[in-house]
């Protein structure tokens, strides 16, 4: 068993039989009051959110949780098929571990995996996808004067919102975590 003290951002923990992710965790010391901690968390199965207080030194047992690159192959129904680069070991990922991040997968990507024993229970895509936009309205050469967007679609079928000069055909650098287009790649 750990403590408060162990626990930080992105940590796992079982709490209440279940297993949390700590999304915010803040130590406070409120006037001449006993210290403690506030811990925001999201519940890896249902994914809703709850708070929670923690004493300062209160008991909390923190999940084994095991990390792995695995590479995505395709989509078989509400699964993502994975492979382990060195076991060539095939896992199926449900989608819903992903979020919407799964709108930028495309097959051969490297995404991160976390297992507690032998299930998965969080999955994320990378940060920084590649992609190319399969359709957009024309852009005008000159036209970066204004911070102005327009929808495009991408390759795997996501919509983001881009400059008015990105065109049609190019590639471009994508932020899964917000789904925000980052820049034009050469």
């Amino acid at each position: 068993m750990a403590n408060t003290g162990d626990i930080s951002v992105g940590s796992v923990i079982r709490f209440n039989g279940e297993l949390c992710q700590i999304v915010e965790f803040q130590h406070r010391t409120p006037g001449n009051l006993r210290a403690f901690y506030q811990a925001k968390m999201r519940n890896l199965k249902t994914g809703k959110s709850v708070e929670y207080r923690f004493r300062s030194g209160e008991e909390v047992e923190i999940a084994r949780v095991e990390y792995k690159e695995l590479q995505y192959i395709y989509k078989e129904g509400e699964h993502y098929v994975c492979m382990d680069n060195d076991s060539y070991e095939q896992v199926h990922i449900p989608e819903a571990l992903f979020g919407e991040s799964s709108q930028f997968l495309k097959e051969e990507m490297k995404v991160k995996v976390a297992f507690e024993q032998e299930n998965p229970i969080l999955a994320e895509a990378p940060t920084f996808v590649e992609l190319e936009i399969t359709y957009t309205e024309p852009g005008i050469k000159g036209d970066t004067a204004t911070n102005t967007l327009k929808p495009a679609t991408l390759e795997t079928g996501a919509i983001i919102n881009v400059p008015l000069f990105v065109n049609q055909g190019e590639k471009i650098k994508v932020d899964t975590r917000n789904f925000s287009y980052v820049e034009r790649v050469k």
